[in-house]
């Protein structure tokens, strides 16, 4: 009898130390799942298995901070439930296969530092909600499909260090305000159908960024697609 009891203490104890996220945390978590063809992800996860199990997926204190997944055969569209998994501060999700448009429920994630979707079949525009993640250091939306203007909303971006739209279908005048971001390190555009003026490049380059004039990327006359990169600090 005494050893039941123990065996019963001992398995409370046990899942008391068991990560216990919100149930609109764990219900996004799910979204995310079956949206993108979870079960046929190249690592996948066992539903029925606590969250902390999931790979690719790092709580802390009992909140969800993180989802990396890169390379991971997720097939499908980007749920709007993401927006509940508002303690995230990474959202990595590079080189799968989603398609659709960034719900604009991504606003909601005020803490994210990090934000990658490289790699992937995402058409659509922006979303002027990119301008609410006041915490963003890294937006990388490489090689997608998305069109329409950078919106005005990144220049709100105080923190932001890297921005790359590099390989989209984007087109029209990069935000100038970008030019006046003092943490802009990497501006990536090039392979896209955007431009910017003089006044632009001259004002990136008096803080120390390198600029890369490709050719090629001449829109009409003077107007130029560009890449810029920040010098490393000695």
């Amino acid at each position: 009898m005494k050893n039941i009891q123990l065996t019963i203490i001992f398995s409370l104890i046990s899942l008391s130390f068991i990560a216990q996220i919100s149930t609109s945390e764990k219900k996004a978590l799910q979204d995310l799942y079956t949206s993108t063809n979870g079960d046929s992800w190249n690592t996948s996860w066992n539903l029925n298995q606590p969250v902390s199990d999931w790979q690719g997926v790092t709580i802390k204190d009992d909140k969800v901070i993180s989802i990396t997944l890169l390379f991971n055969n997720l097939e499908g569209k980007i749920p709007n439930s993401i927006g509940q998994l508002t303690n995230l501060e990474n959202l990595e999700l590079s080189f799968n296969k989603l398609e659709g448009t960034i719900p604009s429920e991504i606003g909601n994630l005020k803490n994210l530092k990090i934000l990658a979707f490289n790699g992937n079949n995402l058409s659509g525009t922006i979303p002027t909600s990119i301008g609410s993640l006041s915490s963003l250091n890294q937006l990388h939306l490489s090689s997608n499909q998305l069109t329409g203007e950078i919106p005005q909303s990144v220049t709100k971006l105080e923190y932001l260090e890297i921005l790359n739209v590099f390989d989209n279908d984007l087109s029209g005048e990069i935000p100038r305000g970008l030019a006046y971001s003092k943490n802009l390190k990497q501006l990536l555009v090039a392979e896209n159908n955007l431009f910017t003026n003089t006044e632009f490049s001259t004002e990136l380059l008096s803080h120390g960024a390198s600029l890369d004039l490709k050719q090629h990327f001449i829109i009409p006359e003077t107007k130029k697609v560009i890449a810029i990169e920040s010098e490393e600090e000695n």
